[in-house]
């Protein structure tokens, strides 16, 4: 049994109120009685794609100076700049192309897959993280099941907001799953909403948002509850590859 906790959508900003949030959760995964195999943490780390949002983003989550207690697993959303998250945040050179790392676990593979494309806010898994994605996941042990991790949805979320920065060319990324069963899942950011939903047969998880929470248009006209408690998600991949999700709040 794999467990994933996860977090999304930090957008920190050097305001002590981003800060304090993401402290807050951040504390409460430290503090967990039992560790979760890792943490996820699906893009938007940084709201501006600054150094100093990845320096601090990187002393928060223990990055640096290996203080987490569990392996802590990024990718890039559409606020975040590839450069200076891979020198300030990742302690790597710096380059533009895509940000992909895998990771083999103890009960599954985690792959956290870049769908940002720089410049925009609309996504896309692109013709070389795809082929990285499917060279990997052939690569990995035999029966070993994995999941795919990245910021934009491949799904509508029935808003407006979301919905209109969506991931690109979802067909591509459909026939690729066609290709590999071994995934059991998706695992996104980007909506600031705990979600659930399916996509070309496989469960989509959507993290809650730690910096606000999305109102969805039958909560009212006001779009970013900045008042709501901060979220995080629990996943679950067990012995027979099904997901479960579970979804907690922080006060």
């Amino acid at each position: 049994m794999l467990v994933l906790a996860h977090i999304s959508d930090l957008h920190l900003d050097g305001t002590a109120r981003a800060t304090e949030r993401a402290r807050r959760v951040r504390d409460r995964l430290w503090e967990l009685p039992v560790r979760p195999d890792a943490l996820l943490v699906t893009g938007d780390i940084a709201n501006h794609g600054t150094e100093a949002e990845y320096e601090e983003a990187a002393r928060l989550l223990g990055l640096r100076d290996g203080s987490a207690p569990f392996p802590v697993l990024t990718c890039p959303g559409n606020h975040d700049s590839r450069a200076p998250y891979r020198t300030a945040l990742l302690g790597q050179p710096a380059a533009d192309g895509p940000v992909n790392s895998a990771h083999v676990l103890d009960g599954g593979a985690v792959l956290m897959c870049d769908s940002s494309i720089p410049g925009r806010d609309d996504g896309e898994l692109d013709a070389e993280t795809c082929a990285w994605i499917e060279s990997t996941l052939d690569g990995l042990p035999d029966g070993l099941p994995a999941v795919l991790a990245f910021h934009h949805p491949p799904v509508p979320l029935h808003h407006p907001l979301p919905d209109s920065y969506p991931l690109r060319d979802p067909a591509r990324l459909a026939d690729l799953l066609a290709r590999r069963p071994r995934v059991a899942g998706l695992i996104t950011g980007h909506a600031h909403t705990p979600a659930a939903t399916t996509f070309a047969g496989r469960p989509v998880l959507v993290g809650p948002g730690v910096t606000w929470t999305l109102r969805l248009p039958w909560e009212g006209e006001q779009i970013a509850d900045r008042d709501a408690p901060v979220g995080l998600a629990f996943h679950v991949l067990d012995d027979e590859g099904r997901l479960t999700s579970h979804f907690r709040v922080v006060m």
